[in-house]
This record gives structure tokens, sequence and C-alpha cells, in this order.
């Protein structure tokens, strides 16, 4: 579940098990967001603005990990 294009979101992955949204920006920052419901995670798919849809509904929402890229 990794539909793009978006211009700061490089990649993004959903893991339903752990309810876990793993994002990738072009900056090569790297955030693990957690408890991240299954209709969440729809609505980014099917974003038109996968960023605007982020900063709406997921940024300041949930607990994350912050990391960077290697």
């Amino acid at each position: 579940m990794d539909c793009m294009p978006s211009t700061v979101i490089r990649h993004w992955k959903y893991d339903a098990a752990e309810h876990r949204l793993d994002v990738q920006f072009v900056s090569g920052e790297r955030y693990s967001y957690h408890e991240v419901p299954a209709a969440v995670a729809e609505g980014m798919r099917t974003a038109v603005s996968k960023g605007g849809y982020f900063n709406r509904r997921i940024r300041d929402h949930f607990a994350f990990i912050h990391g960077r890229a290697s």
C-alpha cells in the first residue's frame, strides 16, 4: 500500500498486523507511526494529495519513532 506520487513523501507502507505506518520523506527522514487504524491507512492510499492527507490525519495524531534513512 504505497501509492504515489507526492512531492514530500518518497515512500510509505502500512503494516496491518502491527497497525504501523512507515513513512519516508524525500528529505530522507523516516517515521514509524503506531496504532494507526486501517481506515486511516486506506485514506492515505486513496488520497489525491498524500502530503495533505498526512498533515491533516496522521502528523500530530499518532505516537511515532523518528529515524533517518541510511
